[in-house]
Formats: structure tokens, C-alpha cells, sequence
């Protein structure tokens, strides 16, 4: 059998002559000599454009990897059930043996269970496609499941329908029957474990903000405006204090930011392409713009920005967030502590100046753009400002890593933390963190390593000090009471005295 030679590209589709293309990754394949578009994959990602472009580069990955694996076992097809099945098991466990050897020349290190059940979840379903377009023999086919698969099914979909938005609209007669079914092949459990949140550490987000943004330059003292890195201090108190991805705040406009009367900033984030559009650009060359997309076209020739390649600079991530208004298509940043949106609002303030001092000029409607000389006024890549904050955080003597919770996700983390800590309801923690699911959020407030530890401890110097402690005590219930209550106070003074003490 000959090889099949492959290659991933960027490229862009039209489909027909008005000049609106499709940008997608997608696999060139040579084979006998031609190279050519791999079109029945194309044309499976075309029916699924719509899909965020993680969705097409795992899809492409995992196509790719399958190719590459039927070069390396051309003499092993015995049945495409049994293909299948062994290359599932090469993802799951390598291709390197004991011994450090690999006859296929594949060089596959083992694959983490979640993203090996997620590559071969996008490969059964493209299968089950070209199964159900073409009659191709599908690689990975439902089969019936035996009583006790039916069982955690059912279990399964119920514990699924009751947690979802909306769920209480599912016809829970409907379950059983879609559980009868299993694919031939199993994924693998993943470990079960405690989540731990890796939140960003509370007594030091004074420093990251007043010592890791200063930026100084030699024999120069520079004034209060110049001082400071504004643009990415607002980035990082968005995600602290207002609790968004860090994906969502490369999404913001200029124009979505206002104040209420006494100085809170009052901060929406838009769909990318659905959103609302400002006032001011409701008509445009005497037509009438409704939504972004529209307006990022027309008046800028750009396109969302979670609509380009994902290996595009001005690609930025839409996790399809909970939205605040379903007409204008925004989510409502909530500020917890209240005092973030205050200091928000100055450090906001201090951006604008320092954007017009810079001469940055409004090539696009983006909130937070580059200042690199000849890249003033460009969207601000997500890989320039991840650069930018972790030297802020290396600078106040933090390692950068996910287990220390010093990466820009951790800030979310934090937030979470701050409102489950709190005893806020698990409906507003949902709606402030705009989770379509209640399960979504459980990673943001389960309790830390420490929590748990100053928790015992604070129950053993009760215990010790002849106090007794209820057995309906949940651990929760008893971290907000009193062993800890001044604790808690005195680094809230600290982080008080930090920030608006110097802000």
C-alpha cells in the first residue's frame, strides 16, 4: 500500500461569488502522486463551521494522527473494528515499549485519558458522518449495551438533564431508550480525584499590580502615567476582580466600558460576532448595523476575533459564556469585592491617557491594543499579553505555573474561591461566572489543600481548647466561623492598604 503524505493548512473557502470565505484548518493529502484537499473532511467541517476553531484543530489533529498510523500498520488490517481499537490503544499508551524501542517509527508518548477520549470522540463521530453520507464502514459503530451500560446511561443522562440549562425541559421518559446504545469501543475513566482550584494568591495581587506592572527605565523617573503598564493591570483585574476568562477580555471594546455616577465602572463584554454594536455605529454608510460582525466587516474589513484560524495572532477564544441580556448579547462583569470596580475605573482612566500620549492610533474598535512600534494599534495578541503578565509575576518573585496558581487563569480561580468562601448561593456564583451549568463551576469552589488543612487544624485547637463540634457541621460551614474570621480580616486589611493605599 502506498503512503499517504499529509500536511495541515490554513485555508480559505468560498463557496460561492460573493467573496465571503471560510477560514479553516484543514489537511492536504498527496497520494499516487496528486495532492488535493482531503474533501470529505472538508466537507464534514464545513457542515460543522460553526464550531469553535478548537473544535476543527483537534479534528485535524486526530485525522492526522490516524493517518500517520495507517502508514506505519499498512500489513495489520484485519477489520477496521480491530484498527480501531488498536489505535485507541496507541494513543492511550505510546508506541515506545519497556525496552525503548518503536518498530512503527511513530515516536507517540502516552496521551492523558481526557485528551485521548476527546480525539476519539471527534474520530467516532466522523466516522458515524461518512458512515451516514457515503456507507463508509464506520470504525467505531453503537452496539447494545449490556443491562448494567444501560444503567449508568440512564444515570448518566438524568445527572446530565437535571444540572444543564434548561434541562428541566428534557422528557426524562426519552432517556432510557437513548441508553440502550453504547459505542463498540469504551473510552477509558479518567482518575478519579479532588479537583484542585489553582487560585492566584490573595496577599499578593497588591504587588503583581503596583510592582510587577511598574515598568522603570535608566536614569529616568518616569511620571505617574508612564509608571505603570495600565493595560494589562486592567486586563488582570478584570479576570481577579471580575471573574472573566482570560480569552473574554481580548473580546472588549472601547466603547463598552462606562461609569455610574459615583464611579463604578460599568464593564459588558459582547458576543464577538452577535453582540450589539455602540450607538454610535448603529448606522453606517446609511445602513443600519446590528451586530458586530456586521461592523467589524464593513467599517474595519476585520472579523471577530474568535472567527479566525486558531494559530491566527488575532485569534482569541469564545467559550460561549451565560449571557446577562439576551437581546444585545452581553455578559455583565460583576465586581466582587465592589472596591475592583473602583479601582478599575482609575486604572481604565490611566489606559485611555496613556493610549493618547503613546499616539496608539483606532484602527480597530478593541479595548486593549498593541504599543510595539510598528504594530501600534493592532489587536493585542493573547501570546504578547500572557509574555507581558508572566514577567509582572516572575518580577514580585513568583514562579509561573499552572500547581502554584500564578497563570492568568488562576485569577478566575481566585474569584471563585472569594465567592464560595463567602457563602454566596451557587446560583449567583453561576450567574456571576456565567456557567450555562452548575457543574461547570464546582473546579472554582471546591475547597483549596490549604483550606481543608486550616480547617482541621482550627477543629483540633477546638477540640483541644474542650470545645465541641456538631457532626452536621459541614467543613464549609465551620471555615466561616470563628477561628478564622481574623485571619481573614487582617489579609483583606493588607490587600485594602496595598491597593488604595498606592492606586
Amino acid at each position: 500500500m502506498n503512503r499517504i503524505n499529509h500536511i495541515k493548512v490554513n485555508s480559505k473557502i468560498y463557496r460561492d461569488n460573493t467573496g465571503i470565505s471560510i477560514d479553516l484548518p484543514t489537511i492536504l493529502v498527496e497520494y499516487n502522486g496528486k495532492v488535493q484537499v482531503l474533501e470529505q473532511l472538508l466537507e464534514y467541517q464545513l457542515k460543522y463551521r460553526t464550531k469553535s476553531m478548537s473544535w476543527h484543530n483537534k479534528l485535524v489533529q486526530v485525522v492526522r494522527l490516524l493517518l500517520d498510523y495507517m502508514n506505519a500498520n499498512q500489513d495489520n488490517y484485519k477489520s477496521p473494528k480491530v484498527f480501531f481499537e488498536t489505535f485507541a490503544e496507541a494513543l492511550y499508551s505510546g508506541t515506545i515499549n519497556e525496552e525503548g524501542l518503536d518498530p512503527s517509527w511513530l515516536g507517540w508518548l502516552p496521551k492523558k485519558v481526557e485528551t485521548a477520549n476527546g480525539l476519539l470522540s471527534h474520530l467516532s463521530n466522523f466516522s458515524d458522518w461518512l458512515y451516514e453520507e457515503y456507507g463508509a464502514v464506520q470504525l467505531n459503530p453503537w452496539r447494545e449495551a449490556t443491562h448494567y451500560e444501560q444503567k449508568l446511561n440512564w444515570m448518566a443522562q438524568i445527572n446530565k438533564s437535571q444540572h444543564c440549562f434548561l434541562g428541566h425541559l428534557d422528557d426524562v421518559h426519552d432517556i432510557p431508550e437513548t441508553a440502550k446504545t453504547v459505542r463498540n469501543l469504551v473510552k477509558r475513566r479518567m482518575p478519579s480525584s479532588s479537583v484542585q482550584t489553582k487560585s492566584f494568591p490573595e496577599e499578593k495581587i497588591g504587588d503583581l499590580l503596583l510592582e510587577g506592572f511598574k515598568k522603570t527605565k535608566k536614569n529616568t523617573e518616569l511620571d505617574f502615567i508612564d509608571r505603570y503598564n495600565w493595560r494589562d493591570m486592567a486586563i488582570t483585574i478584570l479576570m481577579h476582580g471580575g471573574g472573566i476568562r482570560h480569552s473574554e477580555a481580548f473580546h472588549l471594546w472601547l466603547d463598552d466600558v462606562s461609569f455610574t455616577k459615583d464611579g463604578l465602572a460599568i464593564v459588558r463584554i459582547y458576543h464577538p460576532s452577535e453582540g450589539a454594536v455602540p450607538k454610535k455605529y448603529q448606522m453606517l454608510h446609511n445602513k443600519p448595523i446590528k451586530d458586530r460582525e456586521t461592523l467589524l466587516k464593513l467599517k474595519y474589513g476585520l472579523k471577530p476575533r474568535n472567527k479566525y484560524a486558531g494559530d491566527d495572532k488575532r485569534f482569541a477564544g469564545w467559550k460561549n459564556p451565560l449571557l446577562d441580556d439576551t437581546d444585545e448579547k452581553f455578559m455583565q462583569v460583576y465586581w466582587y469585592e465592589k472596591k475592583w470596580g473602583y479601582i478599575f475605573t482609575q486604572v481604565w482612566k490611566n489606559y485611555l491617557i496613556q493610549r493618547r500620549r503613546e499616539g496608539i492610533p483606532e484602527i480597530n474598535p478593541y479595548a486593549f491594543v498593541s504599543n510595539f512600534r510598528e504594530y501600534k494599534g493592532d489587536m493585542l495578541t493573547i501570546r504578547a499579553q500572557r509574555e507581558s503578565y508572566e514577567k509582572a509575576v516572575k518580577k514580585i518573585g513568583l514562579k509561573v505555573a499552572k500547581n502554584i496558581g500564578t497563570t492568568p487563569h488562576a485569577h478566575r480561580h481566585a474569584y471563585g474561591q472569594r465567592l464560595s468562601r463567602d457563602g454566596f448561593d451557587s446560583l449567583i456564583i453561576r450567574h456571576c461566572m456565567h456557567h450555562k451549568s452548575m457543574e461547570s463551576q464546582e473546579v472554582y469552589t471546591q475547597p483549596t489543600i490549604a483550606t481543608v488543612t486550616e480547617t482541621l487544624n482550627g477543629a483540633t485547637t477546638a477540640l483541644d481548647s474542650g470545645l465541641k463540634i456538631s457532626p452536621n457541621t459541614t467543613m464549609g460551614d465551620y471555615y466561616f466561623k470563628d477561628f478564622f474570621k481574623e485571619e481573614y480580616k487582617e489579609k483583606r486589611k493588607y490587600i485594602r492598604g496595598k491597593i488604595n493605599g498606592k492606586i
